[in-house]
């Protein structure tokens, strides 16, 4: 077994490994590529139109830009970088592009934060665009989180090293009973061994035990002891999921990062809203304005003037010099009395490295979802903290990496897996579900969970009716269902099985009653693991009239892969497995932990639509096809050919 310096050595090599490919896989769609091929990438939209300019908090340029031809993927996000161009004649070149950071992207429309005072003239030329570009940033900030942690002295830090890295072991106090009834008794218990933990403390949140729910009543408590706090996770949407509960409960929170990667209904969070918020800014205001005045005359003069104007020219220079130090000293004031008023500090992972958290130690540091974050972005907010806690179920999705090979070498094992396989008396399981019916929970609760989990008691009433099934697999074998690649993405696709499952799912609906969805709003969703066989179903539903009655609850209907359901519920879910062969080749449906994700989003009824000819040669579907039988819930296809 490796020592903790040999391990963080190898985690900086798989990181440079990880880095490689992501930039090789940038520059394959990127560079020496046509606007046409990196449009069907998804990295590029052209073109787009100019629709609206705003000042934002702490006086950003906010533009809303909209493409055209929306016949093509889309990889923008929000918090991605980005950089405008021209193709207009005589705008070819680098000095006319402007960068900016994605707030929100829709379908056709992209909100951005543009890194300029204002719009230059030839994003008004026409023939716009815009290109996705690589976040180099983040990888500078994990590497240097494992340097740093490659040569500490720091004895927070050196405690942390040997317990993560199995040489030293996490230390408890006494576990003192604590009252809080609004919580579960595996909540209470969690809850307790946070308190009692003097370094690392682990709560594993299987899917729909109030995972959420138990860290934010383990977080307001800590506030009342006047802990200095921080909170973080890997994505800014779980970041800003937290913050949004925490306000709720009345907890000042300062969201640290830039404010175009934040949501716009916490926006009030950030420290540039604050700051314009705060009672001295208009002062601030006002010196800034001053300032501005004074180089506006400075500038008017020539350079062909006398000594009497030069000296002018530097007395104004020297009055800028003195307003901005003032301006320095009052934004500095600001910060501090609104740090001083925090409570719980937020960020991401990688947002922990930011200027505005530089010197400050925290006496907590939670972190959620913390079976997706990279090993050496997790490290950024441990380098800062005195105890931490990890929260989120390595039985999930783990942690997307690029390189293929970093991930057979462990990149993919996290530092909340490392925790739960070293050192298992650190961590306590959730052990009540509040999501899924018993039937539905109960393949994930024997494949992954030891049998532990119980359903709660309000699961019972979940079903839609009496008579309607919770669980079906209707199994195509012998439909002639045969999965197709697409030329361009060569992700899979299964057009028949497609056509099927929009067909089941509309008459499933029909069923329970149209009436009853719009009325109680009750949400419905399409899991494809395959990206083609999501574009397949989404033009089946929003783009033909093939199925108006679906058309009609395009707002109650979200379809996507399995990864845009991580943390997610719907009252109804379908799966399209997509996979159709003679091979029983099944690709990454074998990767069990997404699966895991599929089946346990549904809330009231969870359909799977699939080939168990190809798939149940795998034991894990073998299992689960087994598990359906048990439950009678299987359907074969002739039944309704």
């Amino acid at each position: 077994m490796r020592n903790s310096l040999e391990e963080i050595k190898v985690g900086l090599k798989l990181l440079q490994l990880e880095r490689h490919e992501d930039l090789a896989q940038y520059k394959k769609k990127f560079l020496n590529t046509s606007i046409a091929d990196k449009k069907k990438e998804g990295i590029t939209w052209h073109p787009i139109l100019l629709k609206k300019t705003k000042i934002g908090m702490g006086e950003r340029l906010i533009i809303e830009v909209e493409r055209t031809d929306i016949n093509y993927p889309s990889s923008f996000s929000s918090g991605k970088s980005v950089s405008f161009f021209s193709t207009q004649d005589g705008y070819h070149s680098p000095e006319f592009r402007v960068n900016g950071v994605v707030n929100q992207a829709k379908k056709d429309i992209l909100i951005v934060t543009l890194q300029a005072d204002e719009v230059p003239e030839w994003m008004d030329s026409g023939r716009l665009g815009v290109d996705l570009l690589f976040d180099e940033a983040s990888y500078r900030e994990m590497e240097s989180a494992l340097k740093k942690l490659l040569v500490t002295e720091d004895l927070h830090l050196l405690k942390f090293r040997d317990l993560v890295y199995g040489e030293g072991r996490p230390f408890f106090g006494e576990e003192l009973k604590i009252d809080l009834p609004e919580l579960n008794f595996s909540q209470v218990l969690a809850c307790q061994k946070m308190e009692a933990a003097q370094d690392i403390a682990v709560v594993h949140g299987p899917p729909g035990t109030g995972k959420t729910t138990t860290l934010l009543a383990a977080i307001v408590r800590a506030t009342r002891s006047n802990q200095r706090i921080l909170v973080c996770a890997p994505s800014n949407a779980a970041v800003d999921l937290l913050v949004e509960k925490l306000i709720d409960r009345g907890i000042a929170t300062l969201r640290i990062g830039h404010p175009a990667r934040v949501e716009e209904k916490i926006l009030n969070q950030t420290l540039d809203a604050k700051i314009a918020l705060h009672d001295s800014y208009r002062d601030l205001k006002k010196l800034r304005k001053e300032t501005e005045s004074y180089l506006q005359l400075a500038k008017q003069y020539k350079r062909n003037f006398g000594p009497e104007e030069r000296a002018q020219r530097r007395l104004l220079y020297q009055e800028v010099s003195r307003i901005r130090e003032l301006a320095e000293h009052l934004e500095d004031y600001i910060r501090t009395d609104i740090y001083h008023k925090t409570q719980v500090f937020a960020s991401t992972l990688v947002g922990a490295g930011s200027h505005h958290l530089k010197g400050m130690v925290f006496d907590l540091v939670f972190i959620d979802e913390a079976a997706q974050g990279l090993e050496a972005a997790t490290w950024i907010p441990m380098l800062k903290a005195r105890k931490v806690v990890f929260a989120g179920d390595h039985c999930q999705l783990p942690p997307t990496i690029k390189s293929i090979e970093a991930s057979r070498q462990g990149l993919s094992t996290t530092l909340f897996e490392k925790m739960i396989q070293r050192h298992p008396q650190a961590a306590q399981m959730l052990q009540v579900q509040y999501r899924l019916p018993a039937t539905i929970m109960g393949f994930s609760n024997q494949q992954f969970y030891e049998g532990k989990l119980q359903a709660a008691a309000n699961t019972e009433t979940h079903a839609f009716s009496p008579d309607e099934s919770v669980m079906d697999w209707v199994d195509t074998a012998g439909a002639g269902y045969s999965e197709q690649v697409e030329s361009e993405s060569l992700s899979t696709f299964n057009p028949e099985e497609a056509q099927f499952a929009c067909q089941y799912l509309n008459d499933c609906i029909l069923r329970i009653g149209f009436g009853l969805f719009k009325e109680k709003g009750w949400t419905i969703g399409l899991i494809a693991p395959y990206s083609a066989q999501v574009r397949h179903l989404r033009h089946l539903i929003f783009d033909t009239y093939a199925f108006p009655n679906l058309k009609a609850f395009s707002d109650l209907i979200t379809i996507d892969t399995v990864d845009g359901f991580q943390g997610q519920e719907r009252d109804l879910m379908l799966i399209s497995l997509t996979r159709s062969n003679e091979r029983g080749e099944i690709g990454f449906l074998s990767d069990k932990r997404r699966m895991n994700v599929a089946i346990t989003r549904a809330k009231r009824k969870l359909i799977l639509v699939g080939d168990s000819s190809t798939l149940a040669q795998h034991e894990f579907f073998d299992s689960l096809l087994r598990y359906v039988e048990e439950k009678g819930a299987y359907r074969s296809v002739w039944e309704f050919l």
